[in-house]
């Protein structure tokens, strides 16, 4: 979407849940970027957002398997 210049649409103000600094030490990128696996329960990733909801925002955190694509499990808690 970058190259494209595409970009999601905001609405209201955004709002800044990282705070990355030079100085910091970062984890390493066991993977290499390579997301594919052979087998299930090979490579499992995680990602986590916060979501608008009419209450406030919600933190919902997943962990996928990268064969199947399948959620394998997730967490929503409030912040």
């Amino acid at each position: 979407m970058g190259q494209m210049g595409l970009r999601g649409v905001v609405r209201g103000k955004t709002k800044c849940t990282s705070v990355v600094s030079d100085h910091d030490q970062r984890p390493l990128d066991l993977v290499r970027r390579i997301f594919t696996a052979e087998r299930p329960n090979q490579l499992w990733v995680a990602d986590f957002t916060y979501v608008a909801t009419w209450s406030g925002f919600v933190c919902i955190a997943f962990i996928i398997d990268v064969f199947s694509r399948m959620i394998v499990g997730g967490v929503l808690r409030n912040p």
